[in-house]
């Protein structure tokens, strides 16, 4: 056999035309989308209620002060302005002056509240089997904050690093790195919220 009729028999067991076992795994593939979206809305469920329920540790939120103090959307939670916020303590760290500062602020307020918002959206994605309504209505609200957070990239300083010949975009500090995976979350929330859209108007007929 030479090479152009290998290259026939190979594209004729993975065309959609041909069969073999390459076409047999295709299709395994194919069946598994019900339960990709069952992993994916699990996968919402489980980490928003994990980031939520991290939001109550004073180290989470001291955390997410750069991105809260510097966006026009949420530094009016704040008592004090950008970049008027102070050094952050390492987990588990005890600082009593941070501590006060961060009380007067309003940093640990704020935070407790996220965390019951954010706590809330992952529970009400959980409802989709009982009532794809309200899971449709959480995952809705789960990409609005998806968005706000990834708007974290344009307004904070920290996001980017900074530094001789390596300066702003692309270059992304940690503080970018943990923000930008919120895209995914972002594709996850608006998927969950139109098969939940879609499994409640199949229910209503």
């Amino acid at each position: 056999m030479n090479t152009q009729e290998t290259s026939r028999h190979w594209m004729s067991r993975i065309s959609p035309k041909g069969g073999g076992s390459v076409r047999s795994l295709y299709g395994a593939a194919a069946r598994l989308d019900r339960f990709g979206f069952g992993m994916l809305r699990l996968g919402l469920v489980v980490v928003l209620c994990w980031i939520g329920g991290l939001k109550a540790a004073n180290y989470e939120a001291e955390g997410i002060i750069p991105f809260v103090a510097n966006s026009p959307l949420m530094s009016f939670f704040y008592h004090h302005s950008a970049p008027e916020y102070a050094a952050e303590n390492p987990a588990g760290g005890l600082n009593i002056a941070n501590r006060e500062w961060n009380e007067s602020n309003g940093t640990y307020d704020l935070s407790y509240g996220l965390g019951c918002v954010i706590v809330s959206l992952g529970l009400l994605i959980a409802f989709h089997p009982l009532f794809p309504q309200v899971a449709a209505v959480g995952s809705f609200l789960a990409t609005l904050m998806a968005l706000v957070t990834l708007s974290f990239l344009i307004t904070t300083p920290e996001a980017w690093v900074s530094g001789p010949g390596v300066h702003g975009f692309p270059f992304l500090a940690l503080p970018g790195l943990l923000v930008v995976k919120d895209s995914i979350m972002l594709g996850a929330a608006i998927l969950t919220m139109s098969d939940s859209a879609r499994q409640f108007l199949a229910r209503s007929r």
